[in-house]
């Protein structure tokens, strides 16, 4: 009997079974012999203080301490959510401090990019932009942005951008959150031995500081991203394995922040850096990315994708990477010992994150340049030491860059953008909702499967998709981010996606830039016609493969914010029945929005759309039927006018 594949993508495949021929270990196989814990699974175990760890196994009810198995459940629930908005809103307050420095002309190689982007996050801020030089403004900005990690009182600013009704719910229930540090240490604190001990106190207080990262550190994290290094635009590039070269330098940017990747990829396209590598033997330099740092640099200067998380160790098993340069968040430490059965240089920036066996450049945005630039040379350095090479023959055409300011400037051009269009072919049953598809890879079910099942059935149900993180690599791996996607869409959706010139899945950037999905909820609740709060909408949140405490924090916030979210492989909080029914049934009731863990794909996608078509009912809109625009779309399957489209210049190609 042939073994079960681990993932549906075959270069992925390709590479499992020649690490297994090898005798190399992978997260493939170390998921197979790792078994997970299933009491910590569920969330019955404390680990918390040193009179533990309690496990909550047989008879066994109470921890040594007293606590009971729903406050344990929900302690270790808050607990992740408090670290995975930590580790997004990093990111938010390290770009606030180089938007600071770049102002004062401290920085190497950075500059104020987008200034129409400035003056809009000045408007959100309420600070004054006539007759002011741009750096004036940035600092002001900065300095605004530095604040709501530090505010004590008050309320975060971009709480402001929300629909009115929900800022209104927020303060009713006092969960507003004040700032991103204080509720994140509130957290730790509420969840040590001995304090908050109830259940649903603690979970409320999870909502408050989830939301300190989505439209805090998050939300400011992509705005100053845009503003340093540009606002993302559709344009068409590729992902997967095949995307390496074997002819040319590979450099892969890894990780999740592009502070320093952008400075990688300037340096690797200079007339310089090719000379020299022409001088190892290399025709040119190839730059290409893996996880979130790969959709930073993939969505603004069109740098193709070797893949998500779990094809960081496929991509060094090639013999094709001379160097791998990586940040923070994903980077799984076994690269080091693999990379030393080949000839990859493992190479560690950031002065928060360090591996052992790996060379350590700190980044610092004083010397950016430069340090880009030892590391580009060290890649080079490195090619003539290649061995044995093996590039699997697989990639995929894209388009991706759908920032929330693109989607709203396609629907009514420079001067009348807005959200009308997608509102009204909501309303009038073309698209049926939207979904928001995002998350992780996770060695613990195949890679890529619940991704691409859950999206093809939503689109096939005229539901608009859009995706982040490696849940959009994923798509860019499977051709779901190309114009000949439509064949599989519904007769509405596609219609629209025709009419408008855009694929049924949408490509919005890195997982920080679910910020992105939360700002087009919100304006398509602003707009009109379909309520007058997220939780209105006919929309749902769907992380299929998570892994990450990341996700459970992203799933939080837009669960706060009004959304119904899912989640696919298994349940943290199992354990608890209380605590289950708190973060479905009880959140539903406080904030109108839910959280519930579902591992069966095709249930997911029920679920979500008769979630869906709840909401529409509860808009009075006319009942979704198909069949009405079954015979009156331009396009049906087979036709090739969508990628013509694209190829015909709306779109810049910068693969």
């Amino acid at each position: 009997m042939a073994e079960e594949k681990k993932s549906i993508d075959p270069a992925a495949n390709e590479m499992i079974e020649r690490a297994a021929a090898r005798g190399i270990s992978t997260a493939f196989s170390r998921a197979d012999e790792t078994k997970p814990c299933p009491i910590g699974r569920a969330g019955n175990c404390c680990s918390n203080c040193f009179m533990g760890p309690c496990r909550f196994v047989g008879k066994t009810t109470t921890g040594i301490c007293g606590a009971t198995r729903d406050t344990i459940a929900a302690r270790n629930f808050a607990r992740s959510v408090a670290a995975g908005a930590s580790a997004h809103s990093d990111h938010g307050r390290d770009l606030a401090f180089i938007l600071l420095a770049t102002a004062k002309g401290e920085t190497q190689g950075y500059e104020i990019k987008d200034v129409t982007k400035l003056h809009r996050v000045a408007s959100y801020m309420n600070i004054p932009v006539a007759n002011r030089s741009k750096e004036d403004i940035a600092i002001d900005v900065a300095n605004e942005a530095i604040a709501n990690f530090a505010r004590q009182t008050g309320e975060l600013t971009y709480l402001r951008r929300a629909p009115q009704k929900r800022q209104e719910i927020w303060r009713r229930l006092g969960i507003a959150p004040r700032g991103i540090d204080r509720e994140v240490v509130e957290t730790f604190h509420r969840t040590g031995e001995g304090t908050d001990q109830d259940a649903e106190h603690i979970l409320d207080h999870a909502l408050r500081t989830s939301m300190g990262d989505g439209w805090g550190g998050s939300m400011l994290a992509t705005d100053i991203g845009d503003i340093l290094f540009g606002t993302p635009t559709p344009l068409i590039t590729q992902a997967n394995l095949g995307v390496l070269k074997n002819d040319e330098v590979n450099i892969l940017v890894h990780g999740h922040e592009p502070s320093l990747s952008e400075m990688v990829v300037a340096v690797a396209n200079s007339q310089e850096a090719k000379e020299y590598a022409r001088s190892k033997g290399a025709q040119g330099i190839n730059v290409a990315g893996i996880c979130c740092t790969s959709n930073e640099v993939l969505m603004r200067q069109g740098v193709p994708s070797a893949g998500n998380m779990l094809h960081q160790e496929l991509a060094i098993l090639t013999g094709a990477v001379d160097a791998m340069v990586v940040d923070v968040q994903c980077v799984m430490q076994a690269v080091v010992p693999l990379s030393q059965q080949f000839h990859t240089k493992i190479i560690t920036t950031s002065p928060k994150a360090k591996i052992s066996g790996a060379i350590h450049i700190q980044f610092h945005e004083g010397e950016a340049m430069s340090q880009a630039r030892l590391i580009v040379w060290t890649a080079i350095d490195n090619f003539p030491n290649r061995k044995e090479v093996h590039i699997p023959q697989f990639k995929s055409d894209l388009v991706a860059g759908f920032s929330h300011e693109y989607i709203s400037y396609m629907q009514g051009g420079v001067f009348r953008e807005s959200f009308r269009p997608l509102n009204d072919n909501i309303m009038n049953g073309r698209i049926r909702g939207v979904a928001g598809v995002v998350g992780c890879n996770n060695p613990r079910t195949i890679q890529d499967a619940g991704i691409i099942h859950v999206i093809k059935e939503l689109i096939k149900n005229d539901v608009l998709v859009v995706s982040t993180g490696c849940g959009a690599i994923a798509c860019g791996k499977h051709g779901f981010l190309m114009p000949e996607m439509m064949e599989n869409a519904g007769p509405g959706l596609r219609e629209v996606c025709e009419a408008v010139g855009i694929p049924p899945v949408l490509h919005m950037g890195s997982c920080v830039d679910n910020s992105r999905i939360l700002t087009v909820a919100s304006a398509m609740a602003i707009e009109g016609g379909l309520g007058d709060d997220i939780a209105d909408l006919p929309a749902v949140g769907i992380c299929p493969e998570w892994m990450h405490e990341k996700a459970l924090c992203i799933g939080a916030y837009f669960v706060a914010s009004g959304a119904y979210v899912l989640f696919g492989i298994d349940s943290p909080v199992e354990g608890s029945v209380e605590v289950t029914r708190l973060i479905n049934e009880g959140w539903e009731e406080k904030v109108g929005g839910r959280l519930e863990f579902e591992p069966d794909y095709d249930i997911i996608v029920k679920k979500a759309l008769a979630h869906i078509d709840a909401k529409r009912k509860a808009l009075r809109l006319e009942e979704y039927r198909p069949e009405r625009y079954a015979k009156r779309g331009d396009y049906l399957p087979g036709d090739a006018l969508p990628s013509a489209v694209y190829r015909e210049g709306r779109y810049s190609l910068k693969s």
